[in-house]
């Protein structure tokens, strides 16, 4: 038993011999970390440089048509003939369908035989303006025969008169016989009534005279009658003609059919379409394109009309640059995405740039301007932040910046740092403000 016990002892003691050996050992490394981690760390040393850059701005692009239209019929009628295929160039005023429409061919002709009904008004009224002149010439000259001869009547009047004076004077004086002067007073009032029947006949002229010329304004009036009605015939065959031009289906502008859903047979509808409320062609004008160009909120205010745009598509070599300029902007922002509208007109004559195709749009904001700029490697970000590690006295301090524009290979620095002021460049090493650091010459 004494045995047993002894070698339990021995057995304790060694185990915490062992224990106190292996915690020496664990106290020598950690002192010897801390020695080694106390060192300062190598860094290399930057600071931000002023720099000449343009301000640019690089968003997506989209091709469109620079006129796009969707042609429906104004006329109702069956599809008489289809001329034209999608992918067909039509050039402005081709026509694109027939349709038939034989009623209003039915009220064409209706108006052309009123319009010659009218013509025939015309003619009519004409003749009577002539007759309506000509009785009014012979009433004129019926009146200046009637005056003359009242005329005449009153110097007969006056030679009756004085012959009854001086016969009546003799007879007094008994120079003659009292029959005498009876057969001159007989002549004298036949005379007088010779003079009222002129005087009725005067009348009566003057208003045949009347009566004509009244005619001759009646035939007048009748006469610009007619005309109004030919007029009104003419119109409405003008009319009718602009409808039956809207039977033939044309290009409103040139440009490549994109859409067809008519078929020769079909039924369309005036101003409706073709089943489903689909039109029976569509249209891009495509010889120039537009290309728009949503601008976020942050580079609208800096776009200007001429400013250079750089496009580019995946479709088209890397090195094959299309150079243009903006044309116009709408100068508001969508209140949905935050963006401006931007559009450049692009020549296309070749037809290369397909509506609807994607590219990039690198935008010129303006002249270059001066700015302090920061290698990107140099810069840390952290939750959408960034900061630098700024080095005074060998001593970091974490300090936030705001960053600006962004070249590829140096970021803009707004505000946060002093111009000369050291940062650590590019390093693995995550730093915490107070750190020692030893920057390398």
């Amino acid at each position: 038993m004494k045995s047993h016990h002894a070698l339990m002892m021995s057995l304790s003691i060694s185990a915490l011999s062992l224990a106190a050996g292996l915690t020496g050992c664990s106290v020598e490394t950690d002192v010897t970390h801390l020695k080694k981690t106390s060192q300062p760390v190598p860094v290399e040393m930057i600071s931000m440089t002023q720099e000449q850059i343009a301000r640019t701005t690089t968003q997506p692009a989209t091709i469109l048509p620079f006129y796009q239209t969707e042609i429906r019929a104004k006329v109702s009628g069956y599809v008489k003939e289809v001329k034209a295929e999608i992918g067909d160039y039509v050039k402005q005023g081709t026509i694109l369908a027939v349709i038939d429409v034989p009623e209003l061919q039915k009220q064409r002709q209706i108006m052309e035989a009123r319009i010659a009904q009218c013509d025939s008004e015309e003619k009519r009224a004409e003749a009577g303006i002539q007759l309506s002149l000509a009785n009014v010439q012979s009433a004129e000259a019926r009146l200046s025969q009637a005056k003359s001869e009242l005329n005449r009547t009153k110097a007969l009047v006056a030679a009756a008169e004085a012959e009854f004076s001086r016969t009546n004077d003799l007879v007094q004086r008994r120079s003659l016989e009292s029959r005498v002067l009876d057969e001159v007073r007989k002549k004298r009032d036949s005379e007088l009534a010779n003079q009222q029947t002129m005087t009725s006949a005067i009348n009566s002229a003057s208003a045949d005279v009347v009566v004509a010329r009244a005619k001759q304004k009646s035939a007048e009036a009748d006469l610009q009658v007619a005309k109004s009605q030919t007029s009104i015939a003419r119109h409405q065959l003008e009319e009718l003609d602009v409808l039956l031009n809207y039977a033939n289906i044309k290009a409103p502008f040139s440009g490549m059919i994109t859409g067809r859903t008519v078929n020769p047979g079909d039924l369309v509808r005036e101003g409706n379409e073709v089943g489903k409320g689909e039109p029976l062609f569509e249209i891009d004008q495509i010889e120039k394109v537009r290309v728009e160009i949503p601008v976020p909120e942050i580079d609208a205010a800096f776009i200007s009309r001429g400013d250079v745009i750089q496009l580019s598509f995946p479709s088209f070599p890397a090195e094959e640059v299309l150079k243009v300029t903006v044309t116009r902007f709408t100068g508001k922002l969508d209140p949905h995405t935050r963006t401006m509208l931007v559009e450049a007109e692009v020549p296309n004559p070749s037809r290369k740039l397909i509506p609807g195709m994607f590219g990039q749009a690198t935008i010129s904001l303006g002249a270059p301007a001066a700015a302090n700029m920061l290698p990107a490697r140099a810069i840390r970000f952290e939750s959408g932040k960034a900061f630098v590690y700024a080095v005074s006295n060998d001593i970091v301090s974490v300090i936030p910046v705001t960053t600006g524009m962004d070249n590829g290979n140096s970021i803009e620095i707004l505000s946060g740092l002093e111009p000369g002021q050291k940062v650590v460049d590019a390093h693995l090493k995550r730093f915490k403000s107070g750190d020692k650091v030893a920057p390398l010459q």
